[in-house]
């Protein structure tokens, strides 16, 4: 492949002929020869816009031609993109392939030194689900951060930003007749940090730590904009410190709770022998449905300890009722309660792969997607059970670990260099599922950053980059398509363009 040829992901298909075509300017004029003129205008602008390239009269000519798609179920985001002397010309079935067929032309553009081969280019995503997830309860960021981090989603052409948005160190959106998730839970005080002369960080004084409706709409259609869908993660039974220092009557104890300011699992979890537990929940996925879209809600369900309810009159109670053999099924008789109200609500439930355990008597229902993290026996005991799966292993795809074994890097719970992430395919062959066809139930994968100990959004990018890179094309490409000493190439000319975009990058031993 020529060097020059420079986007990440990679495309699937590259044919480059002998002509070397001369770019005389980085910008681009857009043509659109078809009917929806607006929002194909919209959407060729606004990718070319996150990758630093603008529109001009005097730019390269850009052709888009948006075809008829065949009925078909999913989207298809392909796109045929090529570069003669007459320009870019760019086609596919989708808004959602524009868009990624202009990214690749962007990167093009920001990647030559104003010559470039002739070209043809025909890609299409091995997975359908290609996502990030940000963490805004540990560490809260501003909208901005959030905007600019759905930015490097697009850049990357991942199409899936799970925000997670309640655990014990917060919760951050609004709640009607619930006000004090907001008014305490979303407050801590935190005595690692140092006071900051205005006030975002220095939890002492009264700031506002949550996202406002109108905030949250405004993400969102920046989102769509970007052919980014956004999954909002509400976590149940367990990390809920901060619900329960709000309202502490829903804890087995009754209290007194605090919104943690220490990172871990801690024993006070949702008291699953209280109703009233299912009437804020009612109302809080109620509101999550009014504000997002989403065909889906993420409902938690990890590191859930169970000490409580094993003394809990309530629990024991409940248990009894239920036919319960140990207190560790409660969990699995509350996520079938927490799914079918997912389900009422016209939404498709993900929880984390803990949602699998202790099930005897309360089967984990068919519609549940499976999010595994603790490594891929999750993923593979749940394509076993037909459940949809989302591959997130922490020591492949969590991006808080540290780029390299040294104390002088941040970072926690361990080391994942950009190389272990780019091996990783998530329905890969170091998968042994017993049948073939599971591999299809595998949707694809997220890679993650949670933020304890990153309350500067500066050292979250440093984090991020380019591991999110490296999992970005991991997402895309087949597995026997993947190359690391081609991407790590393509990667010095990449990393040109995120300091010009103003993302900080580590740039250290990558394996």
């Amino acid at each position: 492949m020529d060097n020059r040829i420079t986007i990440i992901p990679k495309p699937l298909s590259i044919e480059t002929g002998n002509k070397i075509i001369n770019i005389r300017t980085k910008s681009v004029s857009i043509c659109i020869n078809t009917d929806s003129k607006a929002d194909l205008y919209k959407t060729a602008v606004t990718a070319f816009e996150v990758a630093g390239i603008k529109t001009s009269d005097k730019g390269i000519s850009v052709f888009i031609e948006l075809q008829p798609q065949d009925k078909k179920q999913e989207i298809n985001e392909g796109y045929n993109l090529t570069l003669s002397d007459d320009g870019i010309r760019i086609k596919a079935e989708s808004l959602n392939g524009i868009f990624y067929g202009c990214i690749s032309a962007a990167q093009l553009l920001s990647g030559t030194d104003n010559e470039l081969p002739e070209l043809n280019i025909t890609d299409q995503p091995v997975h359908s689900w290609r996502g990030f997830l940000l963490d805004t309860s540990r560490s809260f960021y501003s909208t901005a951060f959030i905007k600019k981090m759905l930015d490097a989603c697009a850049l990357h052409k991942l199409n899936i930003f799970h925000w997670h948005l309640t655990d014990d160190q917060g919760w951050r959106f609004e709640v009607p007749g619930y006000p004090r998730l907001t008014e305490i839970g979303s407050k801590r005080q935190d005595y690692t940090m140092p006071a900051s002369e205005d006030g975002f960080y220095d939890e002492e004084k009264l700031i506002r730590r949550w996202y406002t409706d109108e905030e949250i709409k405004e993400i969102i259609r920046y989102a769509q904009e970007r052919c980014i869908q956004i999954i909002p993660e509400v976590e149940f039974p367990g990390h809920s410190s901060a619900l329960l220092a709000a309202y502490p009557e829903y804890g087995c104890t009754g209290g007194p709770y605090q919104v943690e300011n220490r990172w871990g699992i801690f024993p006070d979890v949702l008291c699953l022998g209280n109703d009233n537990i299912f009437t804020i929940y009612e109302v809080a996925l109620k509101k999550i449905t009014e504000l997002f879209p989403s065909d889906y809600i993420h409902i938690g369900g990890d590191e859930c300890p169970h000490e409580r309810w094993e003394i809990c009159p309530k629990c024991q109670a409940r248990m009894k009722t239920e036919g319960l053999d140990s207190a560790a099924q409660l969990q699995a008789w509350g996520t079938t309660k927490i799914a079918s109200m997912v389900a009422k609500l016209g939404k498709v439930p993900i929880g984390w792969d803990e949602v699998l355990d202790n099930n005897k008597h309360n089967k984990l229902p068919d519609n549940v997607i499976v999010q595994s993290w603790r490594g891929t026996e999750g993923g593979i005991k749940a394509a076993s059970l037909n459940h949809k799966v989302i591959m997130s292993p922490t020591q492949r795809f969590y991006l808080n670990l540290k780029n390299k074994d040294s104390f002088e890097e941040p970072g926690r719970l361990g080391v994942t260099t950009t190389k272990k992430t780019y091996t990783f395919s998530p329905a890969g062959k170091e998968l042994k599922l017993e049948n073939p066809e599971q591999r299809k139930l595998i949707l694809g994968g997220e890679c993650t950053l949670w933020t304890e100990k990153l309350p500067h959004s500066r050292n979250a990018e440093y984090l991020l980059f380019p591991r999110f890179c490296a999992a970005a094309e991991t997402l895309w490409l087949p597995e026997e398509k993947k190359d690391f000493e081609d991407f790590k190439q393509r990667l010095e000319y990449h990393k040109k363009l995120l300091h010009q975009l103003d993302y900080r990058y580590y740039e250290g031993e990558l394996e």
